[in-house]
């Protein structure tokens, strides 16, 4: 059976969810996702949602999903961010990935987005190849900076 690709809806979050669990597991960080569902529901369909997003589904579950946000560079304007692409084990080399893609990229040319960015780790060569084949700029000049919750409240109490 094809895959349909469609818009998530706010009843697919707990699938999603499971593939963001995943997803986690195969880039050896099972443990990382803390996002409730109850978060994630609301971030993507509660008054003041941040991302958006599709699924891949044939009539067995959700086989796949995208999920995009937008951002701000104050070098190029508002851009699109690709927060992930995940595809469950069971249906890749089915094209999915490439139909999410496609649809990330028709929305980002919809809203006018200068580019489409996303992050990739160094060693998931599949993915690298993956984006390659749209001609997609993939480079390692930036490193990636974070401060948790409690550093944050750390900071701003000094």
């Amino acid at each position: 059976m094809e895959a349909t690709i469609r818009r998530a809806e706010e009843r697919d979050v707990p699938a999603m969810l499971n593939l963001v669990r995943e997803l986690a597991a195969f880039e050896k960080e099972p443990d990382a996702v803390t996002v409730t569902e109850e978060e994630m529901r609301d971030a993507g369909f509660g008054p003041n949602a941040v991302w958006w997003g599709w699924v891949a589904e044939d009539a067995d579950g959700l086989l796949g999903i995208a999920i995009c946000y937008e951002r701000y560079s104050t070098w190029r304007g508002r851009v699109g961010y690709l927060e992930d692409i995940v595809v469950t084990e069971r249906a890749r080399g089915q094209r999915i990935g490439e139909r999410l893609l496609k649809e990330c990229a028709a929305e980002a040319a919809r809203r006018k987005y200068h580019h489409l960015t996303w992050q990739v780790l160094d060693w998931n060569e599949g993915a690298i190849r993956f984006y390659k084949r749209f001609d997609a700029e993939v480079t390692s000049e930036w490193l990636n900076g974070r401060l948790y919750h409690e550093q944050l409240k750390r900071i701003a109490s000094e």
